[in-house]
């Protein structure tokens, strides 16, 4: 029985493959490619087509017994999501109906989703916990929360169980240092400040520092990449288990400032790594933190990697070995 792994080419859908593999599950991975990369899939057998071809995807069901989904194909760029509305509801959206009706198809009635924090929108409470309401004030957000919402009423229909794990900021690289963060564009902190010490910019930005927070600058919650993978595993024992479909946050509980992110990366760099401050982003709240209560009590999650230096570290070892990315 294979775990079919989709956008397992991606930085989260990578590690996850690597801690199937670990796991000694039979990995099946779907990826485009668009913005994942060959190299990044450590094993597993690698099909590379979209969830929205029809026949493509029957070919993965029909040649494998695919037991369980973890789903992570999605477009994931605020931004762009806000320019290109169509894009996102057309791959997010429409992408998962399409895997759904697969699913259905061939009697796989299990489902991981890879959610987002972005489901909330402006916070109502710190740390944010999953009774909060759901309010999403960017495309992106609102395509997962629909994705979600069509999970439960497949789950309702149909029987179908999902775990939907909402989570922050991903960060890091494996142990291995094999496999990291590749994005084009690139836009999470944590890559940008390390392009500073591999010469890649000048300087870091900083939007704002007159935020309600300790120094100023913006707090969120980091999590290791590999931290989340194992949540996923997580997920999937629970369903597997014949547990009900249900809704997890994943985070620290605490979040870090940008100012502790950029000197916590000087202190494993020993670069002076220059910030720059520039004007506050539009819409960009001032703390973004999560309680993880729910999952750590009943999937028994807990981080082993919580201390921002080696989350760091593990990305700057991945960094100066791929100062390109996969393209070295």
């Amino acid at each position: 029985m294979a775990v079919l792994v989709t956008g397992g080419a991606g930085y989260i859908g990578s590690h996850m493959v690597a801690e199937l593999l670990k796991q000694n599950e039979e990995v099946v991975v779907v990826d485009s490619l668009q913005t994942g990369h060959r190299e990044a899939v450590t094993g597993g057998k690698l099909y590379v087509g979209d969830l929205r071809n029809s026949v493509f995807m029957e070919t993965v069901f029909r040649e494998n017994t695919i037991d369980a989904v973890i789903h992570f194909a999605a477009n994931s760029l605020v931004g762009e999501s806000m320019t290109d509305p169509s894009k996102y509801y057309h791959n997010n959206v429409y992408g998962t109906l399409c895997l759904l009706d697969k699913m259905k198809e061939h009697g796989v009635s299990k489902i991981v989703f890879s959610s987002t924090a972005a489901t909330y929108g402006e916070p109502e409470h710190v740390p944010i916990s999953e009774e909060d309401r759901t309010y999403p004030t960017n495309t992106y957000g609102e395509t997962k929360l629909a994705m979600e919402k069509m999970m439960k009423w497949f789950d309702i229909a149909h029987g179908l169980k999902y775990v939907a794990l909402r989570y922050f900021n991903a960060a890091g690289a494996h142990e291995s240092g094999s496999i990291g963060e590749d994005h084009h564009p690139e836009t999470h902190l944590i890559p940008l400040i390390l392009q500073v010490p591999l010469g890649k910019r000048e300087f870091i930005s900083i939007y704002g520092d007159d935020y309600a927070t300790e120094d100023g600058t913006c707090v969120r919650d980091y999590l290791h990449v590999s931290d989340l993978a194992d949540a996923h595993v997580l997920a999937l024992k629970r369903l597997r288990d014949g547990g009900e479909s249900a809704v997890y946050n994943l985070g620290s509980g605490e979040g870090y400032s940008v100012k502790q992110v950029i000197d916590a990366a000087r202190r494993v760099t020993g670069h002076p790594i220059p910030a720059k401050l520039v004007e506050r982003r539009a819409g960009d709240p001032a703390v973004l933190v999560a309680s993880s209560k729910k999952a750590e009590s009943e999937l028994g999650w807990k981080r082993k990697r919580d201390q921002m230096e080696d989350i760091i570290g593990s990305a700057w070892t991945w960094h100066k070995a791929h100062p390109n990315g996969y393209n070295n």
